[in-house]
């Protein structure tokens, strides 16, 4: 069947929700599928990724609507470091589809006020919504940070340190119950613990869900002789190497540098004294905490190629978030046939098999993160982990394997 899905996403290229969906439109291009990606930041060369903006006028306002979109926090000066998107403001965005027309639209993250509420509904075609995190379902968070109002009504936020009932995400909750009413969405997402809490939200507890996992290319990430990567990143050969990073790695608390800090502190000293940390996506400032190790900071990778090397080059990535979906720093890993340490929460579980290619330590448990840790450097057979972490990898997350699940999902849509 001949297919022309469109995909919409904010961004191309900025945040792991964007890598993800631009990764998903080259699969289904590779695989033969008519993909189109429309964005309302375009950062790629890519012909296939249309901008939203076409004139100047639209770009002028694109470049004021994240402000206008977080317009609706001023009463809130109290608050915990959230991100919430409102989606209040006109988008245009319902012509421009049209001219395109796409057989079906797949929504990935349409946040920072790039998709209207109210737009989803007014869709013709199928929509397909691939959650990226648990904004469809919440009255304006991203991650809900434990809060389960979202199984209710919202409102009274504890994020926003408010205690009133009708208060802005208790508005937020109400146009989408309206507007989901009128959508048939089918709803994707990447792993089986998002698509349980989906299940469970107010407003997406009767849609369709379909688990459809992330894709990586696993031609670009792939298993590379350690040495030869560390000499390009001028790492060490004669110790072993632990590997964080993440975009906004030692800034966004959600990823966990506090918990990682906490882990290599309680390492033996026998450990610590053959082992470095390397840091990818922030640079070394003054006041940069001390490790007990020699650390080095590779900044921002700006480029697939650049991060595989990272992985390549270290014996175990660390993935201390407090909460995630399938992070994209995690599937990456495992294609470079990186062992990976994590705790239990979020759909982390689903992509390391304990003590196979990974080990999944209690959630938020320092003294444990360390215990793996230490368990994948002290491996007798360190190959073994390397080769199932890519097994998986291949089995599970390639970009033909995720490309062949959508274009069926589409086509049973479409029928």
């Amino acid at each position: 069947m001949f297919i022309k899905p469109l995909i919409l996403n904010t961004y191309d290229r900025v945040g792991g929700a964007s890598i993800a969906a631009y990764r998903l439109h080259c699969g289904l291009r590779q695989a033969n599928v008519d993909s189109k990606m429309m964005v309302g930041y375009k950062f790629t060369n890519d012909d296939t990724v249309i901008k939203s903006s076409q004139n100047l006028g639209d770009q002028a306002l694109n470049f004021f609507r994240p402000a206008l979109d977080s317009f609706p926090l001023t009463p809130y000066p109290q608050r915990q470091n959230n991100t919430f998107s409102f989606q209040w403001f006109p988008d245009g965005l319902e012509h421009k589809i049209a001219l395109l027309a796409p057989d079906i639209i797949n929504l990935h993250w349409v946040g920072s006020g790039f998709v209207q509420i109210e737009t989803i509904a007014k869709f013709r075609q199928p929509v397909c919504w691939t959650l990226h995190d648990m904004w469809a379902f919440t009255g304006g968070c991203h991650y809900s940070d434990g809060c389960d109002r979202f199984t209710q009504n919202c409102g009274a936020c504890p994020i926003l340190c408010s205690n009133q009932a009708s208060d802005i995400t208790k508005q937020v909750w109400q146009r989408k119950m309206t507007a989901w009413a009128k959508a048939n969405l089918q709803i994707i997402t990447p792993s089986r613990w998002l698509a349980d809490i989906a299940r469970s939200s107010s407003l997406l507890h009767n849609s369709s869900i379909r688990v459809i996992p992330n894709g990586v290319d696993t031609e670009t990430y792939r298993s590379i002789s350690p040495e030869s990567t560390r000499v390009q990143l001028k790492l060490p050969i004669d110790k072993k190497l632990i590997l964080f990073g993440s975009l906004n790695a030692t800034s966004d608390t959600r990823k966990g540098f506090d918990l990682l800090i906490a882990a290599l502190a309680l390492l033996d000293d026998i450990t610590k004294e053959q082992v470095e940390l390397v840091i990818f996506g922030a640079d070394q400032k003054r006041n940069s905490p001390n490790f007990g190790m020699k650390t080095h900071y590779l900044g921002e990778l700006k480029t697939d190629q650049s991060l595989a090397l990272a992985y390549g080059a270290a014996d175990v990535f660390v993935l201390p978030s407090r909460q995630d979906n399938l992070p994209n720093t995690l599937l990456e890993a495992l294609a470079c046939g990186t062992p990976c340490v994590s705790f239990g929460i979020g759909g982390i579980p689903e992509a390391i098999n304990h003590q196979v290619n990974g080990y999944v330590a209690q959630a938020f448990d320092p003294q444990d993160l360390a215990t793996g840790i230490s368990w994948v450097l002290n491996q007798a057979l360190p190959l073994n982990l390397r080769q199932k972490a890519r097994q998986k990898a291949e089995q599970e997350y390639s970009l033909t394997v995720q490309a062949n699940r959508y274009r069926s999902l589409y086509e049973s849509l479409l029928i």
